[in-house]
């Protein structure tokens, strides 16, 4: 019948400003996960562009080319820190719209670059840079936009809310694997080689831009208003005065947040080390060790990519219903069981291209059943005063270490040891530590409130 009002006692939002919400923060993570995929597709590219020395192999500017990569994700737990930090006292808005100005601005750059062979030395040097910038953006970029998605969720809607950043991710990745898809198919290998693997990082201008006007449009969330302007006044522990410019909020214990920030990357080790490896690493392990073309490599990830994005909404809605614990414990175990079996399935060049791409399908599927509450469930344990801070870190620092790493370690393990098998090694460790830790959720923590 008629539209509800926004309460600003109860910060109560009305659907427009919590559809608003999701798009914005949406988009920012599109936007980079778009990037991050196409770097990962045109890795073997950007190799032979900006880190291959004379005489060097095609293995070594891999394994440089993959520590440019890692490197980027070293620095998110930095940009985590620092954004989140004013995340948490100046508002999830502004700073939202800082952190697309600099990864739109570096993204862009990467694409204008000249290369090793028209810069020298210095081409690999500039390129690390920018992805130093994108790191640092990137870090700010999730805490920011999982804390306006759940804190303007509707009660109860939080999983699936949450999922949305995931499911970015998935359309960011599907994106960028699109897009060099169409790419090696429309130009011949010497154009791509030459200048067609610039053409997905311009196309980051417009989508940046695009995403800063819905940032300008974008209010602030109804919690981080509510602590900023009627902090708890009994909380058992000090409460800063109002300090200028802004007003800090009442503070977490410092050992509680740092506990919380370990477990939270502990849960999401397995998400980050089969997502990357399944969805980004995938093409060049294809291609370097399976000796398969750059098209059968790139469809082979498109397919994991489309079963990771349809099971992460429902993922979302599911845990809304019977816990985050649940699904994701789920998703972590599903995933370790199918890694040797999918592995050695590639591995086979008798088996039909129909069973590999289904089964590459599934993997990403599975994935997505850990990605979908994963938003949410960070969420959940920290208090608005240090969420963002908090729930960024905890990502940042499990990304950095198991997603960023995943390329270098596996390139680098197979080269050492022969062993074809590395990747399903790597994802049933990480998963196995994953579950123990996601087993320590409580099984109701969907249904409560998020913390003041």
């Amino acid at each position: 019948m008629t539209t509800p009002v926004h309460d600003p006692v109860e910060g109560t939002a009305r659907p427009p400003r919590s559809i608003r919400a999701l798009v914005a923060g949406s988009v920012g993570n599109f936007i980079e996960w778009y990037e991050f995929g196409v770097y990962g597709y045109f890795a073997t590219i950007i190799a032979a562009n900006f880190f291959t020395p004379d005489g060097g192999s095609d293995v070594e500017a891999l394994v440089k080319t993959y520590a440019s990569f890692a490197l980027a994700f070293f620095f998110r737990p930095v940009g985590a820190a620092v954004f989140g930090r004013l995340g948490d006292r100046v508002g999830r808005r502004p700073t939202l719209i800082l952190v697309i100005l600099l990864m739109t601005g570096a993204t862009t750059l990467i694409g204008l670059l000249p290369t090793y062979a028209t810069l020298g030395a210095a081409a690999p040097w500039l390129l690390t840079l920018l992805r130093i910038v994108q790191g640092l953006s990137a870090g700010g970029e999730f805490g920011g936009a999982v804390s306006i998605m759940t804190e303007f969720a509707p009660p109860g809607r939080r999983g699936l809310y949450g999922s949305w950043q995931s499911f970015t991710v998935a359309l960011g990745l599907l994106g960028g694997a699109g897009t060099a898809a169409l790419l090696a198919t429309v130009l011949t290998e010497p154009q791509l080689h030459d200048w067609g693997w610039r053409l997905p990082f311009l196309l980051t201008l417009p989508l940046g831009l695009a995403a800063l006007w819905l940032r300008l449009k974008l209010e602030e969330t109804p919690s981080f208003q509510r602590s900023r302007n009627q902090p708890p006044e009994t909380e058992g522990r000090p409460h800063e005065e109002a300090a200028p410019p802004f007003p800090a909020p009442a503070s977490a214990p410092a050992g509680e947040v740092a506990k919380a920030i370990a477990l939270g990357a502990g849960r999401l080790m397995g998400w980050s080390a089969a997502g990357y490896t399944f969805l980004v690493v995938m093409p060049s392990y294809l291609q370097s060790t399976l000796n398969a073309s750059f098209q059968q490599a790139l469809i082979a990830t498109v397919l994991a990519n489309l079963g990771f994005a349809a099971s992460i909404i429902p993922a979302g809605v599911l845990s809304d219903r019977i816990g985050r614990r649940a699904v994701m414990v789920a998703g972590a175990v599903l995933v370790a069981v199918l890694a040797f079996p999918l592995m050695h399935l590639l591995q086979d060049s008798g088996s039909p291209t129909t069973a590999k791409g289904l089964a590459v399908f599934v993997a990403g599927a599975a994935v997505g059943l850990m990605a979908g509450p994963g938003p949410a469930m960070l969420s959940e344990m920290f208090p608005t005063s240090v969420r963002y801070t908090g729930l960024g870190l905890a990502y940042s620092l499990s990304n950095a270490v198991f997603s960023g790493c995943a390329g270098l370690i596996i390139t680098e393990a197979i080269k050492r040891t022969g062993n074809i098998d590395i990747p399903a090694h790597y994802v049933v460790v990480t998963c196995a530590v994953s579950t123990l830790a996601l087993l320590t959720l409580r099984g109701d923590d969907h249904r409560r409130a998020l913390r003041d």
